[in-house]
């Protein structure tokens, strides 16, 4: 994770760019993110890794223990409270402790992976979760309408294997889009504008990184034409 970001999402909106075409945009806050600890593969930790905190907290409403580890990495004592904490491996950006990052991380056009948790859904049946076509609804079906029918093994090996799809809690899982594009970057408001949307309610925390498969400078290959259809494209041209 080179570059990364903690973020709340804000909500959904749209721009405009110079030719009046629309985009439709997700709202992100993003800054600051306090540099709270910084660990190196040369120190005790063994591996090279970013420690972030976003979201001013009063002191009282957080644990000992999170209170206890700000107060040891703070710099000059000063503690830095905060509600959310998360640790980034092997970035890219050299920071210290004490340091603010903000969404100047990213520049309009490159390509990030944001990560939110879904939407929570309650508990749910085999046909809403999963999708199960269910029973009949005619022709003398009682009773069995949206249920997911036989889930045993008779006698070997006598039991319900395991990861059957079955009704339960839907939703609340943490899940990443890739490959999002940043629309615009708002460094005085603390603000990215990423094109489309993203798992996550608005007002929970997401995290905003540099997109593993598009990373910066990434430019898209070169459309490969095949022989056929080079030499059918001459044969246009000399008609």
């Amino acid at each position: 994770m080179p570059l990364g970001l903690i973020g709340k999402k804000l909500g959904h909106a749209r721009v405009y760019d110079a030719n009046g075409v629309m985009t439709p945009v997700t709202v992100v806050l993003c800054g600051p993110n306090h540099v709270l600890q910084v660990k190196t593969k040369a120190g005790k930790d063994g591996y090279n890794a970013v420690q972030l905190g976003f979201d001013p907290q009063k002191e009282h409403r957080l644990t000992k223990a999170v209170v206890g580890h700000l107060k040891k990495h703070s710099p000059n004592g000063q503690l830095v409270s905060v509600r959310e904490v998360r640790e980034f491996r092997d970035f890219s950006k050299d920071v210290k402790t004490g340091d603010q990052v903000g969404p100047d991380l990213f520049a309009v056009g490159d390509y990030v992976d944001c990560i939110g948790v879904t939407k929570g859904r309650g508990f749910e049946g085999v046909v809403g979760r999963w999708s199960f076509r269910g029973g009949d609804m005619t022709h003398g079906a009682k009773g069995w309408h949206r249920r997911s029918g036989a889930i045993g093994c008779r006698l070997f090996p006598g039991h319900v294997n395991r990861g059957l799809k079955m009704p339960g809690h839907m939703g609340q899982e943490q899940r990443t889009s890739q490959n999002l594009q940043v629309v615009q970057v708002r460094t005085a408001d603390n603000l990215l504008l990423i094109r489309g949307n993203f798992p996550g309610s608005e007002g929970t925390y997401v995290v905003i990184r540099e997109s593993k498969k598009r990373p910066k400078g990434w430019k898209p290959k070169a459309a490969v034409i095949p022989t056929k259809a080079k030499a059918k494209a001459k044969e246009a041209a000399k008609k």
